[in-house]
C-alpha cells in the first residue's frame, strides 16, 4: 500500500455516496482551501466501533454553526455514514476523519453561495503513541505561539484555519528534538498543546486547564468522568506555567492520542506516574463498552452553538 493519503485503496463517503479513494477530489479554487473554512473531527475506531461517535457528529455540526454554515446531513445521518464506510473498509480498528468544506462556486473572502460538501476516510492507524510513552513519556516544549482570545476566532470550533499555529509548533517542537509544544492562551494560561488536552496532577488532585476558547475534547471529558468514577478530585480551572513546578505528573489526551504521559516540559521533568497508567488502563476498557459510541461525558455538545458563542 502506498504511504501517500491519496493513493490507496479503499472507499470514502463523499457527499452521500461511497466513492472509490482515489476518486474523492475536490477542485483547487475550493473556498475551504483559500481560506481555512473547513471543519473537521479525529476520531477512533476501537473493535469495529466508533468511540463516542454522536459526541463527534453533533461536534462537527456545531463547528460548522460557529463558522456561520449548516450541513445538510443531521446527526444521525452522519453517523450512519461514518458506520457505512468503516464496514466497507472492513476496519475494526483505525481512525476516521470526518471533514466539511465550502466549496468552489465564489472565490473572495465570502463564503456567500457555496455549497456544503462532507467528506469521511476512515483508514488502519498502527501503534499507539500512549503505548509508547507508557513509561518514559514524552518530552514538550513551550510554544511561542498562543492560542487566540474569543473575541479573536471561534476557538470552540475545530476548525482547519485554527490549526496552522499548532503545525508551527509542531514542527518547531519535532525539529529542535521534542515531541509536541504546550500553548498558552492569550492571557498566559496554560491551554493545550498542538493536538491534544492537558493534565496535571498536583497535591493528590487531578486539573485541567478550563477550555475558555479552545476545544473542550471528547477524550478529555471522558477522563475526567473515569477520574470521578474513581472518586478522585477533579479541578477544572486557570492554569499558569508556575504550575508545573508542583505537578507530580503530567499527561495529555486526544482521540489520536487517547492518554500520554508527559515526562518533561523543558526544564520541569515527571514520571509516568500511577494516575495517568490507571486512566490509560480505564481508558482501554471504555472504548470498548457496548455503548461507546454514545455522547457519553459530551453531552454538552448537545448544546446549540448560537448559545455556546455567545
Amino acid at each position: 500500500m502506498s504511504l501517500t493519503m491519496d493513493d490507496r485503496d479503499g472507499f470514502i463517503w463523499l457527499d452521500g455516496k461511497l466513492v472509490a479513494w482515489r476518486d474523492s477530489r475536490m477542485h483547487v479554487l475550493t473556498h475551504a482551501l483559500h481560506y481555512g473554512s473547513a471543519v473537521f473531527e479525529g476520531e477512533r475506531i476501537y473493535d469495529g466501533r466508533v468511540f463516542r461517535l454522536a459526541a463527534h457528529s453533533a461536534r462537527l455540526i456545531r463547528s460548522a454553526n460557529l463558522l456561520d454554515y449548516d450541513l445538510p446531513w443531521s446527526r444521525e445521518e452522519i453517523d450512519e455514514a461514518t458506520r457505512a464506510v468503516v464496514k466497507a473498509n472492513n476496519l475494526t480498528a483505525g481512525y476516521i476523519r470526518p471533514i466539511a468544506w465550502r466549496g468552489s462556486e465564489v472565490l473572495g473572502v465570502s463564503a456567500i453561495g457555496t455549497t456544503v460538501h462532507l467528506a469521511i476516510a476512515p483508514w488502519a492507524q498502527e501503534g499507539r503513541l500512549s503505548v509508547q510513552a507508557r513509561d518514559a513519556g514524552i518530552n514538550v516544549t513551550m510554544a511561542k505561539y498562543r492560542r487566540p482570545s474569543p473575541e479573536t476566532a471561534p476557538g470552540h470550533a475545530k476548525v482547519a484555519g485554527l490549526y496552522v499555529i499548532c503545525g508551527i509548533e509542531k514542527d518547531r517542537a519535532l525539529k529542535a528534538g521534542f515531541d509536541d509544544a504546550l500553548m498558552l492562551d492569550w492571557q498566559g494560561r496554560i491551554a493545550e498543546t498542538t493536538g491534544a488536552n492537558i493534565f496535571l496532577v498536583i497535591d493528590g488532585r487531578l486539573v485541567t486547564p478550563t477550555p475558555h476558547n479552545f476545544l473542550d475534547g471528547i477524550t478529555r471529558r471522558a477522563v475526567m468522568g473515569m477520574a470521578r468514577k474513581r472518586g478522585w478530585a477533579v479541578e477544572e480551572r486557570d492554569v499558569m506555567p508556575e504550575e508545573l513546578a508542583r505537578a507530580s505528573e503530567v499527561f495529555l489526551c486526544g482521540s489520536a492520542a487517547e492518554i500520554v504521559p508527559v515526562g518533561s516540559i523543558d526544564q520541569h521533568h515527571f514520571q509516568a506516574g500511577p494516575v495517568a497508567k490507571t486512566l490509560m488502563a480505564d481508558f482501554q476498557k471504555l472504548v470498548r463498552e457496548p455503548d461507546s459510541e454514545g455522547f457519553g461525558d459530551a453531552t454538552h455538545l448537545m448544546t446549540p452553538a448560537s448559545s455556546l458563542a455567545a
